[in-house]
């Protein structure tokens, strides 16, 4: 049976406590997992504006769903595929994706997606660059509204062209990514192990045993043994 980690979001604190908007996204995501046969073994929910990138729950989600080998499941696609924060944090996961509202897309639909909001951040930049130039060849620096910008002023969204920057290492972030992942593996699990082991587990045996009655899976999905053990804590004391 396939495990689900249930990720909702909410715009405000008025409508987490409510449950508006909540119980419409909970049924939702219930209903697919039903008609499905998966089991839901964790819910987040996030009380934020969906402008903002910083998503705690969403980091949370994404974690349990890569140390149980789970799902992650939201309600509704629509307002989140052009966050590409939030695609970000998807694709660097690895974790599975789908949304009741949308079950077709699958991993390679989000990396579209982000490829798409990431192109249109890109294109906006272009104009915004273009329409400077044009400006300062006229001697005419101003903003939207017609006053003038101050000399030696910033222009641009910084933490926009930072989002580009990031974008534009293309492989070579890939494959730092690609080398990092065990020892990232390793960190993801660092707060089970150490868990398991105040819950009486000593020996390799004993922690793997632990790690698969909790559920949790290897990086390639498999289950644990003395090896795997060995060669995860030898990750995390380097």
């Amino acid at each position: 049976m396939c495990r689900v980690v249930a990720y909702y979001r909410v715009s405000t604190e008025t409508q987490g406590r409510s449950g508006l908007g909540l119980e419409a996204q909970q049924e939702a995501v219930a209903t697919l997992c039903k008609q499905r046969g998966w089991d839901i073994i964790a819910e987040f929910t996030e009380v934020e504006s969906g402008k903002r990138d910083d998503r705690p729950e969403l980091i949370a989600a994404l974690k349990r769903a890569k140390v149980t080998g789970g799902r992650l499941v939201i309600a509704k696609l629509d307002r989140l595929s052009r966050n590409v924060a939030f695609l970000a944090a998807l694709q660097d996961s690895g974790a599975k994706f789908t949304a009741a509202d949308m079950p077709e897309a699958d991993e390679f639909t989000i990396h579209i997606l982000a490829a798409v909001a990431q192109r249109e951040r890109k294109l906006t930049s272009d104009r915004t660059k273009a329409a400077l130039a044009a400006a300062k060849a006229r001697g005419t620096w101003t903003k939207a509204d017609g006053t003038p910008y101050k000399s030696g002023a910033r222009l641009g969204n910084p933490n926009g062209a930072a989002a580009l920057h990031r974008a534009a290492k293309g492989t070579g972030a890939a494959l730092k990514a690609v080398r990092a992942n065990a020892s990232s593996r390793a960190q993801d699990l660092a707060e089970t192990v150490a868990d398991v082991r105040a819950a009486g587990a000593r020996s390799l045996a004993q922690i793997a045993n632990e790690l698969n009655v909790r559920g949790i899976v290897t990086a390639r999905g498999g289950r644990w043994h003395s090896s795997s053990v060995r060669n995860l804590l030898a990750r995390l004391e380097a």
